[in-house]
């Protein structure tokens, strides 16, 4: 084992563990049953370990179209949603099947992107999940995609990646892997990078592709990355068939693609906030993001040179930077009217301009995650 590997790797405690829709379709594009038992069997050892795994299962849309001996995945939205509700059923009875000869319990969690951006919701998310780990279940999270055309629309998260980064940064997961059908990230010659040690040297070299069945792409594994590395925590992009593929990454051998998290590890809040979709943005200069990355400071009205978006106090912004970089998230003191006025100021002149209403900070350094290095 690396030293990086070995590091990474040491005490993992919780885990999340995502399955795409063709890891999990046989031959004739219904669900591989036998494949599903062998990594039920995997969860069960490691559950022996000490290990507590959360499952992130694909699938509901795939299992409805051999349900329903579909040969293409339908377009329209009513349509895509039956067929989920009618996959949805068959894909969490096969997964209790399979982790009941072990004696765990299968628990079905659907989630929406209002689940994860609201607060309550988020934290009771959490508490039910360690929930059903206590009582020897194993949860089985999908995307709820059988809710209204307006929600859909608004709050999907896109692929399950993405959830699944969201699942392990609410967790505290130790560990997200991302199980595909490729052996990690891939370099020009085709060949497996071991380690990345930072997202943006895979997404150089990412390419515009993604499965028939599935919505995501490598290219959404990357951007998972980075909500799970910049919180401290491990990612592994790794080939699902494998052959007890779980066991063999906990145990060190090199396997797949391990993204190296950052040095410190986010709290909860601040994982939260990094994963919350933002309403509007606050732009700053130079100097700002100066002593946002390098001091971890506060964002003050005199570093803001524009705003952009309509948003209220307490809402989600992104903290942009002069070349465009999205340096900062965290939650705004002030509506966007208000950043408007005081842009440029200094706290003095704010307090002077908003009396009682004034704030020393835009954003408090305590509601604030720098998203860049």
């Amino acid at each position: 084992m690396s030293d990086v590997r070995k590091n990474a790797l040491a005490g993992v405690q919780r885990m999340v563990i995502k399955l795409g829709t063709q890891l999990l379709s046989d031959k004739s594009r219904g669900l591989d049953q036998a494949y599903i038992s062998s990594i039920a069997t995997q969860v069960a050892n490691l559950r022996q370990r000490g290990i507590r795994c959360t499952l992130v299962s694909s699938g509901a849309i795939g299992c409805g179209m051999a349900e329903l001996k579909l040969t293409r995945r339908p377009t329209d939205l009513a349509q895509l949603q039956a067929v989920a509700a009618i996959g949805q059923r068959k894909l969490v009875d096969t997964w209790a099947d399979a982790l009941g000869p072990h004696g765990i319990h299968a628990a079905q969690l659907l989630i929406t992107r209002d689940d994860i951006e609201n607060r309550a919701r988020y934290l009771n998310l959490r508490n039910t999940i360690a929930a059903v780990h206590d009582l020897g279940g194993v949860p089985i999270i999908n995307e709820n995609d059988t809710v209204s055309t307006d929600e859909i629309i608004k709050i999907t998260f896109g692929d399950n990646d993405i959830l699944a980064a969201m699942v392990t940064n609410a967790l505290r997961a130790n560990v997200l892997v991302l199980m595909t059908v490729v052996d990690g990230v891939l370099d020009a010659g085709g060949r497996r990078i071991d380690v990345v040690d930072n997202p943006e040297q895979a997404q150089k070299l990412v390419r515009a592709e993604k499965t028939r069945l599935g919505k995501g792409g490598m290219s959404s594994k990357v951007e998972a990355a980075r909500m799970v590395t910049g919180a401290g925590d491990v990612l592994v992009i790794v080939n699902g068939r494998m052959e007890n593929v779980l066991e063999k990454l906990v145990d060190g051998q090199e396997i797949g693609t391990l993204f190296v998290p950052a040095a410190h590890k986010r709290s909860s809040r601040a994982r939260w906030i990094g994963s919350v979709r933002p309403v509007g943005t606050i732009l700053v200069n130079e100097n700002c993001v100066k002593a946002l990355v390098q001091r971890h400071g506060s964002l003050l009205a005199v570093g803001v040179v524009d705003v952009r978006g309509t948003f209220k106090r307490g809402d989600v912004v992104d903290v942009v930077g002069p070349a465009s970089q999205i340096v900062a998230r965290g939650l705004s003191n002030y509506n966007a009217a208000d950043v408007s006025r005081i842009q440029g100021k200094k706290t003095a002149e704010v307090r002077s301009l908003l009396k009682e209403e004034a704030y020393d900070e835009v954003i408090h350094r305590d509601n604030l995650v720098v998203l860049t290095a």
